[in-house]
């Protein structure tokens, strides 16, 4: 498989889907609903900002569990 690598200080979407245990559709959806914005990459290949996605998995530890 042709492995895509991101710059320093940006994550590929399989490392943000890692990053904050979710599915793509999950990841897809954060995109959808603004709350993660897409940084660079191409749009099959994108990239992400890994201080947004630090932000998102840091107040989804601030939660209370359901």
């Amino acid at each position: 498989m042709n492995e895509q690598w991101a710059p320093p200080g940006y994550l590929t979407a399989r490392d943000t889907q890692r990053a904050l245990d979710v599915t793509p559709g999950a990841l897809r959806n954060l995109v959808y609903r603004g709350r993660l914005t897409r940084s660079g990459g191409t749009a099959r290949h994108p990239w992400y900002a890994a201080k947004d996605v630090a932000a998102i998995a840091a107040n989804r530890a601030e939660r209370p569990a359901a």
